[in-house]
């Protein structure tokens, strides 16, 4: 792609994402953050998505804003917003009326980036079987487009945090050809898109992170 060709493609985006974008936010596209249930800490990594959103703006032009928004799936908020974000160590879980609604809201153009922060493995794959029984989680190859929408990323997911052991996982759950599900595993993006005294990483970690983090964001709004 040209480099005209991509600010041509990037300005239609931000016209588009303003269009998604909470009023609260001052017509900016905002990333949200999912409070979900089950007693883990949704709210790990405060500085992380303010970070992703400066960034965004600061590199492409889509206007992002400075500040994230928080949803449940006790009401309808989540639609509002095409892209929601879930992190944390502990238990993720969904009363069915939760569950229904996050169907719905993935079903019908929405996606979801869960980026294990170490210890919701087990109960995000759990929770993933109640909302699509009949689908899996396929790993995807770092030829895939969500490793190249924007950065070229030629290994795939970065690692930036030793968890499990062993290269990270990037996984994704489809629905009628559509990505839907964005699962990181074995690899925190979260953490490396921290401010910098946080986990005091290196910076080629941090960018790395901010790379895959942006290359995220602009799949979703491509696809």
């Amino acid at each position: 792609m040209t480099r005209f060709a991509r600010s041509f493609l990037f300005a239609a985006l931000s016209v588009a994402a303003t269009a998604c974008a909470d009023p609260a936010m001052d017509g900016k596209w905002t990333i949200a953050r999912l409070h979900y249930s089950g007693g883990g800490d949704w709210y790990a990594n405060p500085s992380s998505l303010p970070n992703l959103s400066r960034e965004l703006s600061a590199r492409t032009t889509v206007r992002a804003a400075r500040k994230e928004a928080v949803v449940t799936l006790k009401a309808n908020d989540v639609f509002a917003y095409p892209l929601v974000y879930a992190t944390g160590h502990g238990n993720i879980g969904f009363s069915p009326e939760e569950a229904d609604r996050l169907r719905k809201y993935l079903t019908s153009g929405g996606f979801w980036w869960a980026d294990d922060n170490y210890g919701m493995d087990e109960s995000l794959r759990r929770e993933l079987k109640k909302l699509f029984p009949d689908k899996q989680l396929v790993e995807l190859p770092a030829s895939h487009e969500i490793y190249n929408s924007f950065y070229k990323l030629p290994q795939g997911l970065p690692k930036i945090h030793e968890h499990h052991g062993g290269p990270p996982r990037g996984y994704a759950l489809f629905h009628e050809g559509r990505m839907i599900v964005y699962y990181s595993y074995n690899t925190d993006i979260g953490d490396g898109l921290e401010d910098p005294d946080v986990h005091r990483d290196p910076a080629e970690k941090r960018e790395a992170a901010m790379k895959m983090a942006i290359n995220v964001v602009l799949y979703v709004l491509t696809h």
